[in-house]
């Protein structure tokens, strides 16, 4: 299964046969409210809404919409409400989680606390999958907002994050193109070097479930015109599902063009702790917001299955 856009993704999630609860902390931001509220409207997830109620209240008088008073929980202090949101995943009360309106810092903190966070030990990325005009099919680009300067072993396990991820949600075999600004090996561009390391490491069977392809040059990865007219042949080529960013100014740069010059429509969220995490803007739209949690939602009732 391969999603040509956020449409045919959302039908998916709709079919889902349990409607998932997200937990919301620091709730208050009405752009929020709003994405969740989509989420309940369309039977995707259910939310439980965590921060100043005075707050929460006004936000859904102001959609004309209620929330039952059981899934509201009063807690005005953003790192608190942190927590609270944290531990009522830990509890079962809630299947993942959601960044409301306070600092990433705070919210994080919650989420990475060592006794009572949501860490499994291993590295958390962040994933993000795009629906780009002229692309025919979503495309994800990671790692543009977690792993500053990944190292060989990170890369190799944001690859595995980000595959995890896309078989969470339906695709049988994502192609992953390592990108770089050179399709040849080059010993003075490490970032080629180990681009060819991690499609060694999928040959012999080191990282499954993929088709990984490095170095590849973005036109090649995104055009097979392109890749054929320069003589580089892969089943990656101009079909890539995954492109994954030498460190995080790379992966950050091509989310931005992508969605502020290319008018791309964006979703992601935090993978690799015990469920997804939404973990947007605070500027982000509703509707990146509310695609954010569509494809969290599909992820934590596919962890839940497994």
């Amino acid at each position: 299964m391969v999603y040509k856009d956020f449409a045919q993704l959302i039908e998916a999630a709709k079919k889902k046969p349990r409607k998932v609860r997200i937990a919301v902390a620091a709730a208050g931001d009405p752009h929020t409210i709003e994405a969740v509220l989509k989420a309940r409207e369309e039977g995707i997830a259910s939310p439980v809404l965590v921060g100043d109620t005075h707050v929460i209240h006004s936000a859904l008088v102001e959609d004309k919409e209620t929330i039952p008073e059981d899934d509201i929980y009063d807690v005005p202090d953003p790192a608190d409400a942190a927590r609270k949101a944290v531990s009522l995943v830990r509890e079962g009360a809630a299947d993942f989680l959601m960044k409301g309106k306070l600092d990433t810092s705070v919210f994080l903190k919650a989420v990475v606390n060592k006794e009572n966070g949501l860490g499994k030990g291993g590295l958390m990325s962040h994933f993000t999958i795009f629906e780009v005009p002229g692309y025919h099919k979503l495309l994800a680009p990671v790692d543009g907002g977690m792993v500053t300067y990944p190292t060989l072993d990170q890369k190799k396990s944001i690859i595995e994050n980000t595959v995890g991820v896309l078989h969470d949600i339906g695709y049988d075999c994502p192609k992953v193109g390592v990108v770089a600004c050179v399709e040849k090996v080059n010993p003075k561009m490490p970032e080629t070097v180990e681009a060819s390391k991690l499609k060694e490491m999928n040959h012999k069977g080191e990282i499954t479930g993929c088709i990984v392809e490095g170095p590849i040059s973005y036109d090649c990865a995104v055009s097979k015109d392109i890749a054929d007219f320069k003589g580089f042949d892969s089943p990656c080529a101009g079909d890539c599902d995954v492109l994954i960013a030498p460190n995080i100014h790379t992966g950050n740069i091509m989310g931005k063009m992508l969605t502020v010059t290319c008018r791309a429509r964006m979703a992601g969220f935090v993978v690799g702790a015990r469920c997804p995490i939404v973990m947007t803007s605070r500027g982000s739209t509703p509707d990146e917001k509310f695609l954010s949690i569509v494809v969290s939602a599909m992820a934590a009732q596919s962890n839940e299955e497994a």
